[in-house]
């Protein structure tokens, strides 16, 4: 049996969260995931702008603080995806900090070629990277495309492990792969053993959000306490049993509730929950209460997986900003409607228009439009205004417009000191395919003196 836990559910999770779960269990692996489609694409507008940067930095804080329990509990290491756009670049921080401490012979693996970006005209004479919902093909969006990362599998992080790496560092990499390559690196699994490759993946999934299988997010969340929740641990037996568990003394729950709003979370076809390493049949799975904060999964079915991986891309789509302001008075309503109307009066006025833009009265209903309807008596609400253009310039416009009404509009705003929205640039989702054998994973294991020094 082998202990996984995850401590990062996404890059702005609890920095905290990492070292209070090593010290209150023993443990393995810990797994570190930092990703998503959003994500990458600030990653790569920061890349652009420094070549060295392009990672989750959140991951060089969270070492900081492991780096006494990485020296006192020889068995534990550590699989992240926290490379992000730039792995190597990662990896080089990290080993400077592993330096510091006295770790300098740690073994440290870096896993690239997620990233299709300085191949993508060869792969494009060979795909057309067709859209997955519309089947489109990228065609003359390729000069706008800012980032396209396939999501890698297990292998190379278990092959790093295999050359002894203790800490792993992938750029993006499917989520479930970063407990599945812990698995079969330990526990001797061949990667034509789908069914228990699917009960790592089911692992994989049900740890991959953190806090979100723990009670984070829960239905009955006003039954528990969250203050000190405690992140999940997955033990993953060699014949593909799974006992969701976490650290003792941590507040938050694990029952077969928790688990399963965390197991169909985000799977699409439960009888094809496709992942780069296996694709996995979720319709047989049985999740049992064993004992407090202890739940038995078994039952996944796993087949061969797809020859493609999956890719994010991301292209430059105009820009965006979003101003807002505080609306005060029994009247509220009716005042924010007016001033959204000299907004985009006054701007018409200078032939400016937006055909994307959103008007919300938050606190009436907006969040959820044609849900609820605004409470009786209502006295307040935020008007927030968003628009996008494809040319900056409008855009930097409007971001002037909202903030004068404090003097020259209705009587009873506030909020304004806050000034001028951010005028950003807007990197919209391409979802494709592009097949295997375009692409070439690489492992490369070096200890952290070397690193450091790269």
């Amino acid at each position: 049996m082998i202990r996984i836990a995850n401590a990062a559910g996404f890059w702005g999770d609890s920095v905290a969260a990492p070292l209070r779960t090593v010290r209150a269990t023993k443990l393995d692996f810990l797994t570190l995931e930092y990703l998503a489609e959003l994500t990458m694409s600030i990653l790569a507008r920061q890349r652009e702008k420094d070549p060295t940067a392009g990672y989750a930095t959140d991951f060089l804080r969270v070492l900081s603080s492991l780096t006494e329990e990485l020296a006192r509990q020889p068995q534990l290491h550590i699989v992240t995806n926290a490379g992000g756009m730039n792995p190597a670049a990662c990896a080089a921080a990290a080993a400077r900090i592993l330096c510091q401490a006295g770790l300098e012979a740690t073994p440290l693996a870096v896993v690239d070629g997620d990233d299709l970006l300085p191949h993508l005209d060869r792969i494009l004479a060979a795909s057309p990277l067709a859209h997955l919902d519309t089947g489109e093909p990228l065609g003359e969006l390729r000069q706008r495309v800012v980032a396209a990362n396939a999501y890698l599998g297990a292998a190379p992080i278990a092959e790093g492990l295999a050359q002894q790496a203790r800490i792993v560092i992938t750029g993006r990499v499917a989520d479930a792969s970063l407990t599945v390559g812990p698995a079969v690196a330990r526990l001797g699994w061949q990667w034509d053993d789908y069914d228990r490759l699917a009960a790592a993946s089911v692992a994989g999934h049900l740890i991959e959000c953190g806090a979100q299988s723990t009670g984070g997010f829960y239905t009955h969340w006003q039954e528990i306490d969250l203050a000190d929740v405690g992140y999940p641990v997955a033990e993953l037996k060699s014949d593909g049993h799974i006992t969701l568990t976490k650290p003792e003394g941590t507040t938050g729950l694990v029952n077969r509730e928790t688990v399963c709003e965390q197991l169909v979370y985000e799977i699409g076809d439960p009888a094809c929950y496709r992942t780069p390493d296996v694709d996995v049949d979720f319709r047989h799975v049985e999740v049992e209460d064993t004992a407090a904060n202890r739940v038995q999964v078994r039952g996944a079915r796993g087949t061969q997986p797809s020859d493609h991986y999956k890719v994010s891309l991301a292209y430059r789509d105009g820009y965006l900003a979003s101003s807002q302001m505080l609306v005060y008075g029994r009247d509220c309503l009716a005042k924010a409607d007016v001033c959204a109307d000299i907004v985009f009066r006054q701007l018409a006025a200078e032939g400016i228009t937006f055909t994307d833009a959103l008007v919300e009265k938050l606190g009436a209903g907006s969040a959820v439009p044609g849900v609820d309807q605004p409470p009786e008596g209502l006295r307040e609400v935020v008007l927030r205004i968003t628009v996008r253009h494809e040319s900056k310039a409008a855009v930097e416009r409007f971001a002037e417009m909202l903030v004068p009404l404090a003097t020259s509009g209705p009587a009873g705003l506030a909020g304004y000191a806050a000034l001028r929205p951010v005028v950003r640039p807007v990197f919209s989702y391409w979802p494709t395919l592009v097949p295997k054998d375009l692409l070439e994973p690489r492992v490369q294991v070096k200890p952290a003196k070397d690193w450091a020094g790269s």
